[in-house]
């Protein structure tokens, strides 16, 4: 990624006249979201005008992978397919926020939906509600990242009020995957474990080395934002139709940074709140 706007290639020309309609500042503009209620006034009261809802999308064709299926091993062509199926999306839509002046998005949700245009297509979305600042951050500068890009965030709107008024603000959503290929057990193996309580070590390396490789990649873009931390982090496991013994771990979170002095501190970049 370079400090250059998002490109908004891939944005088709009806979303561009929509966004035009949602410029701030035009005549007769309305903003559109998807936060709730809450989230709407706890957005505001954080200091953010919502501006309207931004989205991007790819429909991604997933290519073969050849390996040796007895040993675990990274399923290089899935894993950088998937990342970079979420990277266009994650792409475009910050090319709408963009284009509305926008100075962040709260509220993403990042899907992925099986298609029926064949069994490894699928559709990739990114959807949230861009948001414009009503002063500059405390101690001045911009709400935009290290990046020159609008923050992205995928903290709920209580979450992005409790996180803005405790004198930090996010950076944007970082992602790691690791598609992993788990060894089936030989057959002595499975016969002699049969009737025993005992840990199946193979799996267990596996599990492990596929979850850390996720996670340190999402780290690894954090620290690119030059971030103080990783919050709201998620590990989900993914099959999609890869069969039994692939899966894929994605990690994700937001990164974010003190907006005061007295909240810096000397340290790498840490992973708050891990869940699953």
């Amino acid at each position: 990624m370079t400090n250059e706007e998002p490109s908004a290639e891939g944005v088709p020309a009806d979303a561009m006249r929509r966004l035009s309609e949602l410029a701030p500042g035009r005549a007769g503009s309305i903003f559109t979201s998807d936060l709730s209620v809450n989230e709407f006034l706890l957005v505001r009261e954080a200091g953010f005008k919502p501006i309207g809802l931004v989205l991007g999308s790819s429909i991604y064709h997933v290519g073969i992978q050849l390996g040796r299926w007895g040993k675990n091993q990274e399923l290089d062509t899935l894993s950088q397919a998937m990342y970079h199926a979420r990277e266009l999306a994650m792409t475009r839509m910050e090319a709408e926020a963009a284009t509305l002046g926008a100075d962040g998005i709260v509220g993403v949700r990042l899907t992925v939906e099986a298609r029926e245009f064949g069994k490894d297509v699928a559709e990739f979305i990114a959807i949230g509600t861009a948001v414009k600042g009503d002063a500059a951050p405390p101690g001045g500068g911009t709400w935009r990242n290290n990046k020159g890009q609008p923050f992205t965030s995928d903290l709920s709107g209580q979450d992005f009020w409790t996180l803005i008024r405790a004198g930090y603000a996010p950076l944007g959503m970082v992602m790691g995957t690791c598609v992993y290929h788990i060894a089936h057990q030989r057959l002595g193996a499975v016969m002699s474990n049969m009737g025993r309580n005992v840990e199946i070590e193979q799996f267990t390396q596996a599990l492990y080395d596929a979850r850390e490789l996720a996670m340190a990649r999402m780290q690894a873009e954090a620290e690119a934002l030059h971030a103080e931390g990783v919050v709201g982090v998620q590990l989900n496991a993914h099959n999609h139709r890869w069969g039994g013994h692939t899966t894929e771990f994605f990690s994700i979170g937001t990164a974010v940074r003190p907006l005061r002095p007295d909240h810096e501190i000397e340290r790498p970049t840490m992973v708050l709140s891990l869940d699953g």
